[in-house]
C-alpha cells in the first residue's frame, strides 16, 4: 500500500465521520491497535487490514439518519464501491467489504479472515478500559440517555435489570461483557490490561450517586421541621 493510495483512503474515511463517539480519532485508535494485534499474527495482508481499518465506520451517516440500517453492512457496500472506483480489483474489495461488514460487536455475522478477525478485536479494543467508558458517555449524551435510572423505590440502579436505555444499563449488558469475546490472543490481553479501569470507574459513580442521593433523608428532615 503506498502512501498515495492510503491518503486517498483516509480522505474518503473523513469525508464521511461526524459522530463524536466514532469520530476520526476512534478511527485512527482503531487502526493502531490492529496493527499491534497483527505483529503475532502470520500471513495478515496490511493493505486489506489497513484499508478495512479505516473504512469501517463509513456507514454510521446513513444508520442514524434511519435506525433500522446496520452501519457495518452499509458501511461494507459504501467500502466496496469507493474501491472498485479507485482501482481495486472486485475480490479484494470484496474481502475489505466483508470485513467491515462484520465487524460490529452486536452482528449475526462473525469475521471469518485474520484481517476481519483483528478489525473486530481493534474495534472492540476501543470500547475497553477508560477510553470505552468515554465514548460510551459521549454517545450516551448524543442519544438523550440517562446515566442511571431510579428503583420503584426511589434508589439508584446499578442498572442490570433496567429496562430503560442507561449508561449502568450498557455498562452491565455490554461493556463488562467484553472481555472474553476477542478473535485474538494479542487483542484479548490489551482489553484485559484495561478492564479494571472501566470496572472501578463503574463502582466508584455507582457508590457516590447512591450516597447522593441519602441526602432524600436529609431534605424530609428539613422540609419535616418547617
Amino acid at each position: 500500500m503506498t502512501v498515495k493510495d492510503y491518503e486517498k483512503t483516509e480522505a474518503y474515511m473523513l469525508s464521511c465521520m461526524n459522530d463524536s463517539a466514532h469520530d476520526k480519532e476512534h478511527v485512527y485508535r482503531v487502526l493502531y491497535y490492529a496493527l499491534e494485534i497483527a505483529k503475532p499474527e502470520p500471513d495478515v495482508d496490511y493493505e486489506i487490514l489497513i484499508t478495512s481499518c479505516l473504512l469501517h465506520d463509513i456507514g454510521r451517516k446513513e444508520q442514524f439518519e434511519n435506525a433500522g440500517l446496520c452501519h457495518a453492512r452499509v458501511g461494507g457496500d459504501k467500502a466496496y464501491a469507493f474501491l472498485v472506483g479507485a482501482g481495486w480489483t472486485q475480490e479484494r474489495a470484496l474481502r475489505v467489504k466483508q470485513a467491515v461488514a462484520a465487524h460490529r460487536y452486536r452482528s449475526d455475522n462473525p469475521p471469518e479472515s485474520i484481517e476481519a478477525k483483528i478489525l473486530f478485536d481493534a474495534d472492540k479494543l476501543d470500547v475497553t478500559g477508560a477510553v470505552g467508558i468515554a465514548r460510551t458517555l459521549l454517545y450516551k449524551g448524543k442519544m438523550g440517555q440517562p446515566l442511571y435510572t431510579l428503583q420503584s423505590d426511589g434508589s439508584v440502579s446499578d442498572g442490570t435489570e433496567d429496562e430503560e436505555e442507561s449508561f449502568f444499563r450498557e455498562y452491565r449488558r455490554k461493556l463488562e461483557k467484553l472481555y472474553s469475546r476477542f478473535f485474538t490472543k494479542r487483542g484479548e490481553e490489551l482489553a484485559k490490561e484495561r478492564r479494571e479501569a472501566a470496572a472501578a470507574f463503574y463502582r466508584d459513580m455507582l457508590e457516590e450517586v447512591r450516597t447522593a442521593y441519602q441526602g432524600k433523608e436529609l431534605l424530609k428532615d428539613v422540609l419535616g421541621n418547617h
